[in-house]
């Protein structure tokens, strides 16, 4: 009997066990709403306006009758942050309400403590209102939100408000790919109070210019006992991004490791996932194609966990990866899933912002999408039905899958003419024109490859509009970044000229020497005028640059016309005589130097292999038209490191197009152009363009008036251009033409090339 109820004891003991254990673990797994109150703990009066955070997602609009009301996972660490205390982590522990009480808060104090420019109430609720309202539109609108930081700005602050004015600023301006000017104001937050996460923001901005060591430095700087759970696994993440990028991958893997093993101990799963992904990219970084794919499996799955929108980046991002290790099979595939996934969540999309709900979607679906959708919006504009079916027609034609890749292209360029995405349309018509020609139906490529022709017109067209933009639009935030410095120097020369009449009236009261009032007032005169001084001169050279950009893009993707059009008449006349074959090899070759001049447009340096490469097309393209005209050698240097320099990209084609054109041409016997690179030290390389054409004179006397400005045009575009990148780039490039010949033949290019 003892035995029995022994044995009846243990085994309730084993149940009871199981079922807690079991109750934890779906506790601790599952997302509850959850009421966090912040209350002064001398008053018990509730605290307004605080950063409620779990795991990076912010919850400081959900303020509601006392209480912010957070979505949490038991192990998650909650972080509460405002200016008026010191950041309070907690560890949630259930789904019962959250009281926390910060010691020392009040009105009173707070004010006191901060130093606020006034110390009414009225008055520091007007400096969190405009700070919560830069942060509302932030995403959406830059003006508006620096707006609100002018505004804050007018008025005294103390370095503690001063902190956190500049740190939004400089998370406005990261938003909005201003990276230089988000690292000067998250640095002058620094200044004002060190803030462990200001850093982690500052590597990001760097690491977007590819300042890699000093994102290090930031990174390395931090102290981590400062840090959340969620910002500890942001930093270790971060890291391993730079010794990705460093090709340090033994230290990103220890860094991505050590983020993941918080993330996953803290149920992170937005962070498993991206680090997951991450150490994919860096095994498909190493050459090892088979774990690569293992890792990227898993993140697949996590991400589709998530939410639509991630699940579709993420199969977005690995189907790219797939691409380029040539597993098209697999690409193709992913694609197609996440082109499915694309259409249920536009789909779904419509009946949110028509506020109904798609009954043909689950109901939780419906509102994951939502969720995903109010999170990530930025996202959703590079997800789209044009983009997916062009790289699934595009992988078809990689497998020499022609007829199956038709409908595909066909597909993306009906979406993209929809949806006015030229970009896209203009891909997918050349693409498509390349499979009619593979399949034999000359008329239907010959008729996409001059749509693509005319996409191309329109979209350069578009692209100088774009400049236009761009400059507009940098001058209106250089305007507004200048008015806000302008109103911090402003109230800095303020609180001089408040101190020295402070001290004037001291001094006239003590010694009534009123001379020292006119000395003083002549001081900040100066200083003024110094400033003022400053100023221009610093507005100036910041216009300078700006012109300068302005004026190398709309240089850079230039190309002489008359190439273009007598290189298309060269296409029509092989099919004027039924050369199909000579007339595919030449469009082919012509389509990949055009398609590299526009990729390469926005650029103002590519690795000097790449404008071989380019220079071998062009002069081969010239010669096939020539032939009879001039033949060619391009000798390289052995010793050179190709690699290891970098060059405006078509630079040499102008001068090379001369001497084939105007030198060259008009030769009666056949001539030669060479081409050579050589070295001429460890920092610098050579690069001679010599021809035996009729020489500079002689051409000349050949040319028509017409002909003559049109070259004096294009040289002095050329010579300005070069200008320009030596003013931004300290004298890289040097340029000298001269006769080959003593007797005045022939024309010479030497150009010195130094490194970066």
């Amino acid at each position: 009997m003892k035995k029995q109820t022994l044995f009846l004891i243990i085994m309730s003991l084993i149940v009871m066990t199981t079922v807690y254990s079991q109750e934890y673990s779906t506790q601790k797994n599952v997302v509850f709403d959850v009421e966090v109150r912040v209350v002064d703990k001398e008053n018990s009066k509730p605290i307004k306006n605080a950063d409620v955070s779990i795991n990076g997602k912010l919850f400081r609009y959900n303020y509601i009758n006392e209480y912010y009301p957070v979505k949490a996972i038991v192990g998650q660490q909650l972080v509460v942050v405002h200016p008026g205390f010191e950041t309070v982590y907690y560890d949630i522990k259930s789904n019962e309400e959250i009281k926390i009480q910060v010691e020392g808060f009040n009105y009173s104090n707070y004010s006191r403590k901060i130093k606020s420019y006034n110390k009414s109430d009225s008055k520091k609720d007007l400096f969190l209102q405009n700070l919560d309202s830069a942060s509302y539109y932030k995403n959406t609108n830059i003006e508006k939100s620096l707006s609100f930081v002018e505004n804050i700005l007018k008025e005294d602050n103390s370095s503690n408000q001063q902190a956190v004015i500049y740190k939004l600023l400089g998370s406005i301006y990261l938003q909005w790919n201003q990276y230089d000017l988000s690292i000067s104001n998250y640095k002058t937050s620094l200044e004002n109070k060190e803030d462990e996460t200001i850093k982690l923001q500052l590597a990001i901005a760097s690491m977007s210019t590819d300042e890699n060591n000093e994102a290090e430095l930031f990174l390395l700087d931090v102290n981590q006992g400062k840090l959340g759970i969620f910002e500890k696994v942001l930093l270790f993440e971060l890291l391993g991004d730079v010794y990705l990028k460093k090709k340090d991958f033994n230290k990103a893997k220890k860094n991505y490791n050590d983020g993941l093993v918080i993330a996953e101990k803290n149920s992170i799963a937005s962070k498993i996932t991206d680090i997951k992904s991450k150490l994919g990219d860096l095994s498909a970084a190493e050459g090892n194609v088979a774990k690569a794919n293992q890792l990227f499996s898993l993140s697949l799955d996590l991400a589709a966990k998530e939410n639509p929108v991630r699940s579709i980046k993420e199969k977005e991002k690995v189907a790219n990866y797939f691409n380029q290790t040539r597993q098209f099979d697999k690409e193709i595939n992913l694609r197609k899933k996440a082109l499915e996934e694309t259409t249920i969540l536009d789909k779904s999309i419509e009946s949110i912002k028509k506020k109904k709900v798609d009954k043909t979607i689950p109901k939780s679906d419906n509102s994951l999408i939502k969720d995903s959708v109010a999170i990530q919006p930025s996202v959703l504009n590079s997800i789209n039905s044009q983009s997916i079916n062009y790289k699934i027609g595009r992988a078809l034609v990689e497998k020499e899958d022609y007829k199956e890749a038709i409908p595909f292209l066909e597909k993306s360029i009906k979406d993209a003419a929809t949806k006015k995405d030229l970009i896209v349309k203009k891909d997918a018509t050349r693409k498509l024109s390349e499979v009619y020609s593979n399949v034999g139906e000359y008329d239907k490529a010959l008729k996409n490859y001059q749509e693509y022709v005319s996409l191309v017109d329109t979209l350069y067209n578009r692209k100088e509009q774009e400049i236009e933009q761009a400059k507009r639009f940098a001058k209106r935030i250089a305007e507004n970044q200048n008015r806000i410095t302008s109103l911090e120097k402003n109230k800095a020369l303020n609180d001089s000229k408040i101190d020295l009449a402070v001290k004037d009236q001291q001094l006239v009261k003590a010694r009534n020497k009123n001379q020292q009032v006119v000395i003083y007032s002549l001081l900040g005169g100066i200083l003024l005028m110094f400033f003022l001084a400053y100023t221009l001169f610093k507005s100036n050279k910041q216009q300078k640059l700006a012109n300068n950009l302005l004026a190398l893009k709309s240089m850079r993707s230039q190309m002489n016309p008359h190439f273009i059009f007598n290189a298309l008449n060269s296409v029509n006349s092989f099919i004027a005589v039924n050369d199909e074959r000579n007339a595919n090899r030449y469009l082919s070759e012509f389509s990949v130097l055009m398609r590299s001049v526009l990729e390469n447009s926005d650029e103002d340096f590519i690795p000097f292999t790449k404008e071989v490469e380019l220079l071998e097309l062009y002069v081969k393209l010239e010669h096939n038209r020539f032939k009879e005209k001039f033949d060619y050698t391009i000798n390289i240097d052995e010793n050179i490191h190709l690699e290891d320099f970098s060059i405006p990209p078509m630079l040499l084609q102008p001068y090379i197009e001369n001497a084939i054109w105007h030198g060259l041409r008009y030769k009666e016997e056949k001539g030669v152009l060479e081409i050579h690179i050589s070295k001429v030290d460890a920092n610098s390389i050579s690069v001679v363009i010599k021809d035996d054409g009729v020489g500079r004179k002689r051409s000349i006397e050949l040319k028509t008036k017409n002909q003559l400005k049109q070259k004096s045009k294009g040289m002095s575009t050329i010579q300005k251009r070069i200008e320009i990148l030596n003013d931004m780039y300290q004298d890289r490039i040097d340029i000298k033409v001269s006769d080959a010949f003593e007797d005045g033949t022939g024309t010479k290019v030497e150009l010195l090339l130094k490194k970066n």
